[in-house]
């Protein structure tokens, strides 16, 4: 087959992204699209990429981010993301969205993950999505709409209680609105303050707007601790009783069995949701480290659950301190040396790792980061997860096969999200490809060490533009806003 296009990827072991073998071949690209892939021998040019000896994959699709501000900064703001291989992320992720709200001072914990009030200023998704149009960065971007947001809106300071009739209303209201603008779906964080006095049939009311106009409910569950079992029922209830005569897709974001009382219990909820899954869709992410990362909560302290602080307000030099230290220095308990610190955020080494590959193996995963772009002394996933799945746990420890990796972080995920186009590499699909070496492809962040680059990374395109290559980030923005693909469809 003779023909030209703007560039070839020669002799390339290709991943295609829906878990099929993995076989050798050429991937041709013009403008956004790829046109061809095999022996494309007898196709040239403007720009010829030689594999030698390298894989090409779909860009890597980040299920769970607190990118929303950050989508909004420039490439250099995601290079973090896209020297993993990135080439979209899902923002508006535990409730937590810059859209739609206005706020005239600091926004209560966790919403802060995001930033003060001077990022709180889009009064509706689509002067968002307008902001995300206008200014492109390196990376795509799908957007939730979050429940806390829409609770801080309606109910001002007064979120910790149930919402009255009329507030759900307006909250329903906004929800449809920004599903309308472009917003996939709608997410909850029951386990944070702002949002947990909401009783599951307030969720339920304000997710109504997925019935009328198309979109998915993710959540951060209730408890992922004691209780997850009763938070996976609560969540799928939430997505039958929305959807009443088809169930709304649900995504559970970043499972997990924390605290050592529940380690082991992986195996309870793996069979808990594939007994419920079917007769509704779900899914979940899962990132691929032992410990989390969010706000600090002296409340939820607990001394055999040690902690990082990642950033602190007052005290910013306490950044990637171990908390125990900082209260030893101060002369005072932890819970008090928590509180001095406030607002601050933290690490939390919570979970079990037998669990996290039992969950990550499970064929209902999808990988996220839940990378916190915005703290000074970040979780190493927000640089290290997309490698780390594909060096440590696939190549390494051989918990699946790198086909499968790529799957969960491509083609698996644009299924789920319904992202058209995107995630694997097929005549007709947009451009997001990742060019990297499956011997050498690894994390290098560290909880010490949190800041550094991937190895094995040679080059990414988003949209047919190169955005990283071994040297860095290009400065191409040629991200876009992918909007509701639901309400496309409804």
């Amino acid at each position: 087959m003779s023909f030209r296009c703007d560039l070839i990827i020669r002799d390339a072991t290709v991943f295609d992204g829906t878990g099929a073998p993995r076989f050798q071949g050429d991937v041709a690209v013009s403008n956004d699209r790829i046109v061809a892939v095999g022996d494309l021998g007898a196709a040239s040019a403007t720009e010829e990429v030689q594999a030698n000896g390298l894989a090409v994959a779909p860009g890597f699709i980040d299920a769970h981010t607190h990118d929303d501000r950050a989508v909004l900064c420039g490439p250099s703001c995601m290079h973090c993301k896209v020297s993993q291989g990135v080439t979209t992320v899902v923002v508006g992720n535990c409730g937590i969205s810059l859209a739609p709200l206005r706020m005239g001072k600091r926004p209560p914990p966790p919403m802060d993950l995001l930033g003060d009030e001077s990022w709180f200023h889009y009064g509706s998704f689509a002067e968002y999505g307008e902001a995300l149009t206008k200014n492109p960065t390196n990376v795509n971007t799908v957007a939730f709409c979050g429940h806390m947001s829409l609770r801080v809106e309606a109910m001002g300071d007064d979120v910790y209680r149930p919402a009255t009739d009329r507030e759900i209303a307006q909250m329903q209201n906004r929800l449809r609105g920004a599903l309308k603008e472009g917003a996939t779906g709608f997410s909850t964080g029951l386990y944070y303050p702002p949002n947990n006095p909401a009783p599951t049939d307030e969720v339920i009311a304000v997710g109504e707007a997925l019935r009328d106009v198309g979109g998915m409910y993710m959540t951060h569950m209730r408890d992922e601790a004691d209780h997850v079992l009763d938070s996976i029922r609560e969540t799928l209830r939430i997505g039958r009783e929305v959807g009443v005569d088809a169930p709304v897709d649900v995504v559970i974001s970043h499972h997990k069995c924390s605290m050592p009382e529940n380690f082991g219990r992986s195996r309870e909820t793996l069979a808990l949701m594939d007994s419920l899954a079917q007769d509704q869709p779900v899914a979940f992410d899962v990132y691929p480290y032992p410990a989390g990362s969010t706000v600090l909560m002296p409340d939820k302290l607990r001394q055999d659950t040690p902690v990082i602080v990642t950033w602190s307000v007052p005290h910013p030099e306490q950044s990637g301190r171990n908390l125990d230290d900082v209260a030893r220095d101060w002369g005072m308990t932890r819970r008090a040396a928590a509180e001095k610190l406030l607002p601050a955020g933290a690490i939390t080494f919570q979970m079990d790792e037998a669990d996290v590959r039992r969950i990550m193996k499970h064929p209902r995963s999808m990988i996220g980061s839940d990378g916190l772009p915005h703290d000074d002394f970040p979780h190493p996933r927000l640089w290290g997860t997309f490698p780390r799945v594909l060096g440590h746990y696939a190549r390494e420890l051989q918990l699946f096969s790198l086909e499968t990796a790529i799957h969960k972080m491509t083609g698996r995920t644009a299924s789920v999200f319904g992202i058209p186009d995107r995630g694997t590499i097929r005549p007709g699909g947009y451009a997001d490809l990742v060019l990297f070496d499956p011997a050498t492809v690894i994390d290098l962040a560290t909880f010490e060490d949190p800041k550094r680059p991937s190895a094995g990374i040679a080059r990414v395109w988003a949209n047919g533009e190169t955005t990283y290559t071994a040297e860095g980030l290009t400065g191409a923005a040629p991200g876009r806003f992918i909007r509701n693909p639901r309400m496309a469809a409804a």
